[in-house]
């Protein structure tokens, strides 16, 4: 049985393919278009599916869209509706400052849920030509079965049906769903129980989004900026924000208006400078944010009296938040979903919909764990080198590629790591990489710069998993980059380009069953220089997602000034001059060009 989920309502598209309780593929359609987020959350881009998502996921399994036979769509249009149930139309404003209309909140929000309950006419209708073999013999009515699934329900399935955990408490915690911004749940086996719910207006996630747009930044995307900045502040407004949230019993809270202007003045412009006032601001909403996420979990902890949690929505990327919860929340154990956001509400629903029809006694069967992200598309080295040769570009084959590239990377390169299934969610973990050596200091600045990204954002390091307490305070099992931990204070100044202003850094532990590639190249590193970190930081520059497929990285490795490309087996190099006696004493094998 296979069963599609489709993420589409708000941003970050994305598509899944289960296939009786194991998954497939998954991937954002933001990595096959080169839109940042797939697309913007407006009422106007409802209808826009991940088409190209989806055929990556048909593709995977050797399969058409008529071969499918349930599709999960991660959000009901049912639970809000409301009075409008009984109409077939919808009016929308013809000019602007209509501000309600006809009983909507929003005057859009007919023409919003007019596309969510037409998704799947516009799933046979709307596919580009290039991608319609793949989706021919549909029909609006199938042959598949289609399921609206709760906004909410998706991230939480999500969360623990590919958690490590039987039974878990589940904690949902986003911008907002259909009606629903932060959620309780306890999984068991495959059964999902709703335990209670906090509605909007009030949502931590849109305060957060709020403060990200008074700071100059994009919301809906630039929240970790606000993250990173909040590490340069002191908790100076810390009073304003806990009287802004107040909190209730049952895991309840309301937030007042926020009246950022009238309350601090005018905001920030894009691009301008940051003030302390800015970091102090932006410090304490996260510091608020955290205590008032514990003070969540104390009660969902006595609630369920569950060891373990498992936690999705765009707010559980909070990596510093998620440590706060590690190190002094109630639970034993914390598995946070890598695609977070709303993209990985396509695996969930896919994932629900799967567990729920099947039949028994298959049903009560956990058949997957998430050991990795790696969901993405892959490609062979032939496929690269075919690749290569068409586009005549010099390259050469690598013949220990482990030893030779951390010896580049020892002698202070940067490169770009293009290697088997792209991740699904918003870290590069190793598969669609920019790396570099941990040292010196200025390092972090030189691949800001290479980003063309804002000086105060931090770089990570990617760890050996054996190494990592050795290097990390509290350092636990973190394949996805999702929790801080400080930094072993003897230890700064063998790393200094991942330690962030707080003496912390977002680590990735890596082990060899989860990508034997990474591995090897840390573990060489290693041996050649005594660390056995590198910084990983996502393959791609300002604005554009990470890269996706050879032709992408090859853009990004030539618009950039990054020193090499080690794609699958190959290796592609700028400038073969001055680069270090190490690098000319591996150069043995002869460069292979488009004429060879």
């Amino acid at each position: 049985m296979y069963t599609l989920g489709i993420n589409a309502a708000f941003h970050d598209q994305a598509a899944a393919l289960v296939k009786d309780g194991v998954v497939l593929a998954a991937a954002e359609e933001e990595r096959f278009t080169h839109i940042k987020h797939g697309k913007r959350p407006i009422p106007f881009s409802t209808y826009e599916l991940p088409y190209n998502a989806i055929d990556f996921c048909l593709k995977t399994a050797g399969i058409n869209l008529t071969d499918i036979d349930h599709i999960a769509y991660s959000f009901d249009p049912n639970l809000v509706i409301g009075d409008h149930e009984t109409k077939n139309t919808v009016e929308i404003p013809l000019r602007p400052g209509v501000n309600s209309l006809n009983g909507w909140q929003n005057p859009y929000d007919g023409l919003f849920l007019s596309s969510i309950l037409n998704a799947p006419g516009h799933l046979v209708d709307g596919v580009p030509h290039h991608l319609s073999d793949r989706f021919r013999g549909a029909t609006a009515q199938g042959p598949y079965q289609w399921h609206f699934v709760n906004h909410h329900l998706a991230h939480a399935a999500s969360a623990f049906l590919p958690s490590p955990y039987e039974r878990a408490a589940v904690l949902v915690i986003d911008g907002r769903g259909e009606v629903a911004t932060t959620s309780y749940w306890l999984g068991d086996g495959n059964d999902m129980t709703l335990l209670d719910e906090v509605k909007l207006p009030h949502s931590l996630g849109l305060l957060y989004e709020e403060l990200t747009t008074y700071l100059g930044f994009l919301h809906s995307s630039d929240e970790y900026k606000v993250m990173a900045v909040a590490s340069y502040g002191q908790p100076t407004f810390v009073d304003y924000f806990r009287q802004v949230i107040q909190l209730g019993e049952g895991g309840q809270y309301t937030i007042a208006p926020l009246k950022l202007e009238e309350t601090f003045g005018p905001a920030r412009r894009r691009g301008g400078p940051l003030e302390q006032f800015h970091f102090d601001l932006a410090h304490s909403v996260q510091a608020v944010l955290e205590e008032t996420v514990l003070h969540l979990l104390n009660w969902l902890h006595e609630k369920t009296q569950a060891d373990s949690l498992c936690m999705a929505g765009g707010v559980a990327l909070n990596c510093v938040m998620n440590a706060r919860l590690r190190d002094r929340g109630p639970f034993k154990n914390i598995w946070v979903q890598p695609a977070a956001g709303d993209a990985g509400t396509a695996l969930g629903a896919a994932m629900w919909i799967d567990a729920q029809q099947r039949p028994l006694p298959e049903r009560a069967e956990r058949r997957y764990e998430m050991h990795h992200a790696y969901l993405g598309p892959s490609f062979s080295d032939d496929d690269i080198e075919a690749f290569l040769r068409w586009s005549k570009l010099p390259y050469r084959r690598l013949t220990d590629r482990s030893q030779e590239v951390a010896a580049y990377l020892a002698s202070g390169h940067i490169i770009g790591w293009f290697q088997q299934g792209m991740e699904f969610g918003p870290r590069a973990l190793g598969a669609r990489s920019i790396l570099a050596p941990p040292f010196p200091a200025e390092m972090q600045a030189k691949l800001n710069d290479l980003k063309d990204r804002e000086d105060f954002r931090p770089v990570a390091p990617a760890v050996l998993e054996e190494a990592a307490d050795a290097y990390f305070l509290n350092a636990r099992q973190s394949p996805f980059m999702l929790f801080v931990n400080d930094v072993r204070p003897e230890m700064v100044d063998a790393i200094p380009a991942v330690t962030h202003t707080d003496g912390t850094a977002r680590i990735q532990t890596v082990n060899e069953q989860q990508n034997k590639p990474y591995y090897d190249l840390i573990k060489a590193f290693a041996e050649q220089t005594g660390v056995p970190v590198l910084v990983n930081t996502s393959f791609n520059t300002r604005g554009e997602p990470v890269v996706c497929t050879p032709r992408d990285a090859v853009e990004s490795f030539w618009t950039s000034p990054l020193d090499a490309l080690v794609i699958g087996s190959f290796m592609l190099e700028k400038n073969r001059d001055g680069l270090g006696e190490t690098y000319q004493e591996l150069t043995q094998s002869e460069t292979i060009t488009a004429d060879a």
